[in-house]
């Protein structure tokens, strides 16, 4: 036993490593992750005082053990089982892939990275961004909401700040889910955007099996009572418009429920903006007639360095204002009480409507609205006439007025446009720029159904 045994260097450096694999793995990682998920624990026990809805334990699960119970849910197993027998495939080959979608889809939500980083991050880009308001905010109804049902905020799509925007503005209330699509789906985003809780999707998909697989991931995430984000339109809006709602997400909460007596409450929330980033890209597509959005890499980055030029040279203005309006909640049990024969499709509608009639009316739309029904130049006080008619006559509505005052908020609708040059002035006379009259339509049709709606 006591006899000295040669080896050569390699083979007890390859022994050693084994060693040091098998301890590390039997004894170490575990009290790691015993001594961080008990961390996680007490900071989540921590936000959940503070929060108005806490967050879930389906939110705080494992990953691994959420990506097991998804695909060995039931359903799953019998989409595998016919996806095998279409593609005539074995059965084990489909389950790997089915393994796939499920890692893809499923997030692992950190509450350090959500509380700790995305929420401080989402205040500081938006308020160095825009000046940002609270448009309507119907506390009275959002107070009464049933503590257990599940939540979803259902939104108008105008721009990729959306997230960044509602994800800071609904931060005392809970940790938002989003449904994000596959241009996020690059390292490292994706993984920073997964420990934020969102999950990826694939917007065209065609595979029954994915979105067998989508479908039981956002039933089950809605029987946990995670708080959920989700767009009923799909897609950015190309026109600046409200579009018809698409009912794939909102099929799957509403259908794929196990439990109804969990409640589901929709909360409308409407967004807009004096400035669109995206919005040359969003109306080239629209024209085109296709989404795809041509962003180059170069265009990104020399937008950002300008901005950080102007802001250290003292140059710099935040690009006018940004909204958000909270609407009166609809309560799905309630919807279906009351219209017991009523498909998705309705409800889409409704919720849809209910947006509508909280977008915030700020002044680049207005200004850019009236200056397009006038249809030729404009002095300064005809347009600021115009725009106290077309506010006057939207009552409904919320209107932001900076500073409460009309002159001043054409000013800011004006400053602008005259900054990208979508409008000149000549001799006291606003004129639009005929090149970008396209763009000014994108801004004032995002407030258009007001009128409509007033019409009617």
């Amino acid at each position: 036993m006591g006899r000295i045994v040669e080896m050569p260097l390699w083979a007890l450096i390859l022994l050693v490593a084994f060693a040091a694999v098998t301890f590390a793995s039997h004894f170490l990682f575990p009290s790691v992750r015993w001594f961080f998920r008990r961390r996680m624990e007490r900071v989540v026990a921590k936000l959940n005082t503070r929060l108005e809805r806490p967050i879930e334990p389906f939110k705080l699960a494992r990953r691994y053990d959420m990506i097991q119970r998804l695909i060995y849910d039931p359903e799953v197993s019998k989409a595998v089982a016919d996806h095998a027998k279409a593609e005539g495939i074995p059965e084990n080959v489909a389950f790997e892939k089915a393994k796939r979608y499920a890692r893809e889809i499923v997030p692992g939500f950190s509450a350090s990275a959500y509380f700790g980083f995305a929420i401080r991050a989402a205040k500081f880009l938006s308020r160095s961004l825009y000046r940002v308001r609270l448009g309507h905010f119907d506390e009275a109804s959002l107070s009464k909401v049933d503590p257990d049902a599940t939540v979803i905020f259902v939104m108008n799509h105008r721009s990729n700040m959306d997230y960044v925007l509602v994800t800071w503005l609904a931060a005392e209330r809970s940790a938002l889910s989003y449904a994000v699509g596959e241009w996020a789906r690059v390292w490292p985003l994706s993984r920073l955007i997964r420990s934020m809780g969102a999950y990826f999707i694939r917007r065209k998909s065609r595979n029954d099996l994915y979105r067998r697989i989508l479908a039981r991931y956002v039933g089950m995430a809605t029987d946990g009572g995670v708080t959920q984000a989700v767009f009923p339109e799909g897609g950015l809006s190309l026109d600046g418009g409200l579009a018809p709602p698409k009912l794939g997400l909102l099929k799957y909460i509403v259908e794929e429920r196990a439990n109804p007596d969990r409640d589901v409450v929709f909360v409308p929330v409407a967004l807009n903006y004096d400035r669109v980033f995206e919005d040359r890209i969003l109306v080239a597509a629209g024209k085109a007639g296709e989404r795809r959005f041509r962003a180059r890499i170069s265009v990104v980055a020399r937008f950002i360095l300008k901005q950080f030029w102007l802001r250290v040279t003292g140059r710099y203005h935040r690009h006018g204002y940004a909204a958000a309006s909270f609407g009166a909640p609809v309560s799905l049990k309630a919807f279906e009480a009351q219209h017991p024969a009523s498909p998705v499709k309705d409800l889409a509608r409704l919720l849809m409507k209910r947006i509508g009639e909280e977008v915030p009316v700020l002044p680049v739309p207005l200004v850019a609205r009236a200056l397009l029904e006038a249809e030729g130049p404009l002095t300064q006080s005809d347009l600021e006439a115009r725009v106290g008619h077309m506010v006057k006559d939207l009552p409904e509505a919320h209107v932001h007025l900076p500073r409460g005052d009309l002159h001043y908020a054409v000013e800011v609708g004006l400053r602008n446009l005259r900054k990208r040059q979508l409008v000149t002035e000549e001799s006291g006379q606003i004129t639009v720029n005929a090149e970008e009259r396209d763009l000014l339509a994108y801004y004032a049709q995002s407030i258009a159904h007001l009128f409509r709606n007033r019409s009617a």
